[in-house]
């Protein structure tokens, strides 16, 4: 995948690193060409672009053209909206995000179609499942993002186990299974079954060994 990252703070270059330790194709624009060194250091395998993140020569010096992805996370919200308009309008760029910090604006771009993130805490976990489509969608977080309700289609390599399996990694609980139209809240015994459509409670120290749970069928 070819991914153009807008923005190389704590988030972007967290992402960018990410990406490109799994063999994505990455290019990291940020109007401070220190940021780069800084954050990214001499063995990020991307590429770097300085400038404006929403400016058309910038973008397509950085590869928008041929691009499968956009993820704009500059520090201001109205920069990381227009880059992702531009993007999606002008390059009809397939996938776009834009981290927005004020999630009453949030709401009115995603209903525009940019996918937006607001917390730091969370935002590299949802923009790589949006990326990656892993069969887990977040539906909400509470508190201050500790806790987040996660909505799991379960992956054929999870059936058959019991649930109390999957809690035994820690910091999360199966919250209820909706099976052939109904739905139940599980007891730890209860075994998860093909089709199962799990919601889990996980803590964002525990995400980690979530992804580790479900990443175990690629491993094998």
């Amino acid at each position: 995948m070819r991914v153009v990252v807008v923005g190389c703070g704590r988030v972007g270059a967290g992402l960018a690193g990410a990406l490109a330790e799994r063999g994505d194709t990455v290019t990291v624009v940020d109007k401070d060409p220190r940021a780069f060194e800084r954050l990214l250091g001499e063995r990020f395998p991307g590429q770097t672009v300085a400038g404006i993140g929403f400016d058309r020569d910038v973008l397509e010096q950085a590869g928008i053209a041929r691009a499968d992805a956009l993820v704009a996370v500059t520090g201001g919200d109205n920069s990381n909206v227009v880059t992702a308009r531009v993007a999606r309008e002008t390059y009809k760029v397939p996938r776009v995000i834009a981290r927005i910090q004020d999630p009453r604006r949030a709401t009115i771009y995603e209903e525009l179609g940019v996918v937006t993130v607001a917390t730091v805490d969370w935002a590299l976990a949802k923009i790589r499942d949006y990326l990656e489509h892993l069969p887990l969608k977040e539906e909400a977080t509470f508190g201050r993002g500790e806790v987040a309700l996660l909505r799991l289609e379960l992956p054929q390599h999870l059936v058959d186990r019991p649930v109390g399996e999957i809690e035994a990694v820690g910091g999360l609980r199966v919250v209820s299974i909706t099976r052939r139209g109904g739905a139940l809240v599980p007891q730890a015994a209860t075994t998860l079954a093909e089709g199962d459509v799990v919601r889990l409670a996980v803590q964002h120290d525990a995400r980690n060994r979530l992804d580790a749970l479900l990443t175990e069928e690629a491993r094998r």
